[in-house]
């Protein structure tokens, strides 16, 4: 499980650093502007996460979904509560937001070192 999440990371990492040489300021600018949206200010940044993710499931990014998820991880947020931000995104999306649900739970799992999907919490 820990492959799923180093090769998403690893992909990132990478292609952001060949996108952002090219220098191209535009792309600086929504790479900062993004980075700044999540800081702390009236909201907090986990409060900010979610909501991030709940937008993420809602347009159907896996990539961003697993990047909101991976940040949710590190500030955190519990499974508990993650599963109320999964309920929220699927009220707004719909059930065409389910296999994203899918997808995002794998990931989680993998997030908390869980191989077995068998058993649950």
């Amino acid at each position: 499980m820990a492959d799923l999440i180093n090769e998403f990371n690893d992909y990132r990492q990478q292609m952001n650093e060949v996108i952002l040489s090219k220098n191209n300021l535009v792309m600086k600018r929504l790479w900062n502007l993004d980075t700044n949206t999540y800081e702390d200010g009236a909201l907090d940044k986990r409060t900010k996460e979610m909501l991030g993710l709940v937008a993420s499931m809602v347009l159907r990014c896996d990539d961003c979904i697993k990047y909101h998820l991976g940040k949710c991880f590190e500030l955190g947020i519990n499974t508990d509560e993650l599963y109320e931000v999964f309920a929220v995104a699927n009220i707004v999306g719909g059930t065409i937001v389910i296999p994203h649900t899918r997808r995002a739970a794998e990931y989680w799992e993998a997030l908390n070192g869980k191989q077995d999907f068998s058993a649950a919490e």
